[in-house]
């Protein structure tokens, strides 16, 4: 009989709950492109659909980059370090270099990659900013959420990011060079530890069970679907030229085709293969009825909400909250994209 990779695990459990009700620290570097030049903000802002121009010194933004016929090819944050450099956080460096060089242009920009220069940190959770503030012996309470600064962590050198994957309104991102990491985690672990913390070592905690309790998306549930269909429009800014702009357009005016919805599967031991462990996804049925609906984008577990839990991508207006479904023969139920 199958059993669920996610409920009985003490440890992912243990993990979790760590960052939801106190404070988890783990080593989390993403890779870093740093860019610059006379025309870096009018590059990035063609680049990129959210508006980069506006972004102040000090400031982050996330944003997704696409392709021509406005497909999501990855998702960013860009960092302004000052007026003409900017830091672009990403897992796929080499995939934006290659379209930033065949996208350059007559562009007055010139990139690289530094994520051997840097190491990240990401502390996250309600007691987060105690454990930072303590670390750093400063007062954090005016940086603002997408906002950095650099600091010193017991003569360390780091920079401080308010930001986080992990949903909580609390957490922060600690950027410090590979020679320094030893020191820092011996501070991080106790300091953790005495505010009832704890050390996340689970890549599917860190990747999977907290990021999509907060309905955030990995760049697995995002590949072939624009910005209409990911929910994730809204900040796109449309009185500027930018990659993907006209396809864009085109799907505003007729209407995205498909959309991800939430769901539960109230039953515990189920076996449901999701997209994100590869292959297409379940298929998903309206309960009674024989059309394919949708495709299981992805499943994992809300430890806060005692349930299996995750994502569909499904046709336009098809499912509703509250429509029961069937998804390899197992009862499941449409819900919120939300478990916290």
């Amino acid at each position: 009989m199958y059993k669920n990779i996610f409920k009985y695990d003490d440890m992912k459990r243990s993990e979790h709950m760590a960052v939801r009700t106190a404070v988890g620290w783990y080593f989390w570097t993403h890779q870093i492109l740093e860019i610059k030049g006379p025309d870096v903000t009018a590059f990035l802002d063609y680049m990129f659909p959210n508006d980069i121009s506006s972004l102040a010194v000090g400031r982050d933004r996330y944003t997704t980059m696409l392709n021509e016929e406005g497909e999501i090819i990855d998702d960013v944050v860009v960092m302004r370090m000052e007026e003409n450099r900017y830091w672009v956080s990403t897992l796929f460096a080499t995939k934006t270099d290659d379209w930033w060089y065949f996208h350059q242009g007559d562009y007055d920009v010139e990139w690289g990659e530094i994520t051997d220069e840097w190491e990240m940190y990401a502390v996250q959770g309600p007691k987060s900013r105690e454990l930072v503030e303590g670390l750093a012996k400063e007062s954090l309470a005016d940086l603002k959420f997408f906002a950095h600064r650099d600091a010193k962590i017991d003569g360390i050198p780091c920079m401080i990011n308010r930001g986080g994957f992990s949903g909580e309104k609390w957490g922060y991102e600690i950027y410090v060079h590979p020679e320094d990491c030893d020191a820092l985690e011996a501070l991080l672990k106790p300091s953790a530890e005495k505010l009832g913390g704890r050390q996340v070592t689970e890549f599917q905690v860190m990747a999977w069970t907290l990021p999509t309790e907060a309905n955030f998306y990995y760049m697995r549930d995002l590949a072939h679907t624009n910005p209409f269909e990911a929910g994730l429009e809204k900040n796109i800014q449309w009185d500027k030229d930018f990659i993907g702009k006209e396809a864009l357009l085109k799907i505003k005016e007729e209407g995205p085709r498909r959309e991800f919805v939430g769901f539960e599967v109230p039953e515990a031991d189920v076996y449901i293969r999701a997209k994100q462990y590869g292959g297409p996804g379940e298929p998903v049925y309206i309960d009674g009825e024989e059309e394919e609906v949708g495709r299981v984008s992805k499943m994992v577990y809300s430890y806060v909400k005692e349930v299996n839990n995750g994502y569909i991508l499904a046709k336009k207006d098809t499912l509703h909250i509250g429509d029961r479904i069937k998804i390899h023969g197992y009862d499941a139920v449409v819900t919120e994209k939300k478990w916290l």
